[in-house]
């Protein structure tokens, strides 16, 4: 577990003398992984009551170390927490996941996801995490990088200045994880689209389409939970807030706009999952449509054929006495009475309209 001090001007990673920098001011960062919580609860337990002089309780930890829990927030009276589902950006785990079988494309790949815990006390703030996390390695470099001149101007962004800044700048990095998918996922359902919709090739793929839409309602899902438990934290915020109206306002602001990310990831996979339905619709609209000519050309055919059929089979009857069968030019005479039958059903045929949209395409 590595402990960060975090003042006004600096953020020092596993200092000496923990206590001393806590009253001296400034909060601190207890930052795990699953695996170091999970190898002995109780000593990591009592290692964060050392330091905090807080008691975490059993069935939170155990929550903090379940890889499959959902967001979620709770509060008791010593701290707050938060369990926030972000994304697994690892193209192994993608196909860990769908067991080497589904063949969901690589933009949705990215959507396995892990829990990050995150326990809120008055001057510290825990986070519980998987091993490798960017969000966090990020947030941690950009702490230990940051400097601030003589003059009080500083290099980038100033250092939070309290737990729950930093506990919602980490959630608002995380979200903007997922809004970093919209583009490939736009762009992997317009490739369905066309697909969908190309009559020059049958699509086939229907079992790759089917788990990018389950893959699109986990999103939903997910976002919807996420959003619940952040709506959950904001109104804690606002009913136990102690602090100036200022630092009240700037927390309310930081989570009304990780509420606004959040909605806008849920908007943007409804609004992806509404186009890939209607697309769907579309496809069997169109194959509906293209059987309906290919039925309307066979009808079409048909009933040019059969007066044709008619006069020859009545030629074909065992009758010695039959008008033009004996004729020298019976034959021609009967083959063109066939053709003005012909024409005068096309003829009838166009009046009709029955062969508008031929005549369209190939005006076109």
């Amino acid at each position: 577990m590595d402990i960060f001090h975090i003042s006004d001007t600096q953020a020092v990673l596993n200092p000496a003398g923990h206590e001393q920098l806590l009253q001296a001011g400034g909060f601190l960062w207890l930052d795990a992984t699953h695996e170091e919580v999970a190898a002995d609860t109780d000593a990591w337990r009592n290692r964060v009551e050392a330091i905090t002089g807080t008691q975490i309780y059993e069935l939170h930890i155990k929550d903090a170390c379940n890889l499959s829990h959902p967001s979620y927030f709770d509060a008791t009276q010593d701290y707050e927490m938060v369990v926030f589902r972000k994304l697994t950006l690892s193209e192994a785990n993608g196909d860990i996941k769908n067991g080497g079988k589904r063949k969901i494309p690589a933009a949705l790949n990215k959507l396995a996801t892990t829990p990050v815990t995150f326990l809120l006390m008055e001057n510290v703030l825990i986070t519980v995490r998987p091993t490798v996390s960017r969000t966090v390695e990020q947030a941690r470099q950009r702490l230990l990088d940051y400097k601030c001149k003589a003059d009080n101007s500083t290099h980038g962004s100033r250092l939070p200045a309290s737990p729950e800044e930093l506990m919602l700048r980490l959630l608002n990095a995380m979200v903007d994880q997922y809004l970093e998918l919209r583009q490939p996922l736009t762009q992997q359902l317009d490739r369905w689209q066309h697909a969908l919709l190309d009559p020059r090739r049958p699509f086939n793929n229907w079992l790759a389409l089917l788990d990018s839409r389950v893959e699109l309602r986990k999103l939903d899902n997910l976002c919807e939970e996420q959003r619940d438990a952040m709506q959950e934290l904001r109104d804690h915020i606002v009913d136990t807030h102690d602090g100036s109206s200022r630092a009240k306002d700037l927390l309310l602001v930081r989570t009304n706009d990780v509420m606004e990310h959040i909605n806008r990831v849920l908007n943007h996979a409804r609004r992806l999952e509404a186009s890939l339905e209607s697309a769907v619709q579309i496809h069997f609209a169109a194959m509906a449509h293209r059987t309906s000519e290919i039925m309307r050309t066979l009808t079409v055919i048909t009933a040019l054929f059969m007066p044709l059929t008619l006069i020859t089979g009545i030629f074909g009857m065992n009758f010695e006495v039959m008008p033009l069968l004996k004729h020298a030019s019976g034959f021609w005479y009967t083959m063109a009475a066939m053709g003005v039958i012909v024409i005068l059903l096309l003829i009838y045929f166009r009046s009709q309209r029955y062969l508008q949209d031929q005549a369209s395409r190939r005006l076109e």
